[in-house]
């Protein structure tokens, strides 16, 4: 039996759902699989089934990686500034990929045996949010502070960083610093970050653009979100994918290349843009 590539997102366990953005189950065919992990603002958690878990730290730009045939992964997603329990800040692991046992210890080995005798991967990703969970409600707590700057600096109301911190009663400066910390670059990447992942929720989920005249498809979707115009989405895309919009979304604006689907992962990111903008 032939085993066909798959990647399917859900949404977290409604206990993790502050705090995680998505789960998911990843399956390679026959063939190794050419994966392109963009940043999000948040840290992830990738773990094969018989293999050895690793943490992703917070990427700036895209990480390759080359997904051996015949291998499942469960995934974690987290919210940016909602990392789980770790021994060190996030900004020394931008863009890192480390072993979740060197961070870890004994737990994560126990981890490792309970979600290998799981029996299949839908019920390993049970495991997997369920050791999170105890985990949050014992152990990790988050900066409510950083809490509130990720959701001002959501793209749909975009807002002037100092102006922020004044609202947050911080500096400019102690913003910059907690937001490293805790989400591992600072407000201004993650703004940044942010708007491009607001671009990609629009075009996953086939949105449409405002109306405005001159404002149509991928124009429109760019000024929707925050951009000056397309050439500056499209100099953001270059960054943060290493490819030009189009080549990401596979030439159309209403899917991506990669032919998954990630509806568990932008339509709560959607959500947000019904919120109010920050008044400052």
């Amino acid at each position: 039996m032939t085993v066909m590539e798959s990647y399917v997102e859900r949404p977290p366990l409604p206990g993790l759902a502050g705090v995680v953005r998505t789960v998911w189950i990843q399956r390679t065919g026959e063939a190794a699989y050419v994966q392109r992990h963009l940043p999000t603002g948040g840290v992830e958690i990738h773990f094969p089934i018989g293999g050895h878990p690793q943490l992703v730290g917070p990427l700036t730009g895209p990480e390759i990686e080359v997904i051996p045939a015949h291998t499942t992964i469960v995934g974690v997603r987290f919210q940016p500034g909602t990392p789980p329990l770790l021994p060190t800040v996030l900004d020394d692991l931008v863009d890192q990929r480390l072993g979740l046992a060197e961070l870890g210890g004994g737990s994560v080995d126990r981890l490792v045996e309970v979600m290998a005798r799981a029996g299949t991967p839908e019920r390993a990703l049970m495991v997997l949010q369920t050791h999170l969970l105890l985990e949050f409600r014992s152990a990790v707590r988050v900066d409510p502070l950083v809490v509130e700057a990720v959701k001002a600096l959501m793209p749909w109301h975009p807002v002037d960083i100092d102006s922020l911190a004044t609202h947050l009663a911080l500096s400019a400066s102690q913003l910059r610093r907690r937001c490293l910390h805790a989400v591992g670059v600072s407000s201004k990447v993650l703004q940044r970050t942010l708007r491009f992942q607001g671009f990609l929720a629009l075009a996953q989920a086939g949105a449409m653009a405002t109306g405005r005249r001159g404002a149509d498809g991928m124009a429109g979707l760019a000024v929707d979100v925050g951009y000056a115009d397309q050439a500056h989405l499209s100099r953001e895309c270059l960054r943060l994918t290493g490819l030009t919009p189009r080549q990401l979304l596979g030439g159309d604006i209403d899917r991506c290349a990669c032919g998954h689907e990630h509806s568990a992962s932008y339509k709560p990111f959607l959500a947000t843009r019904s919120r109010p903008p920050l008044r400052v």
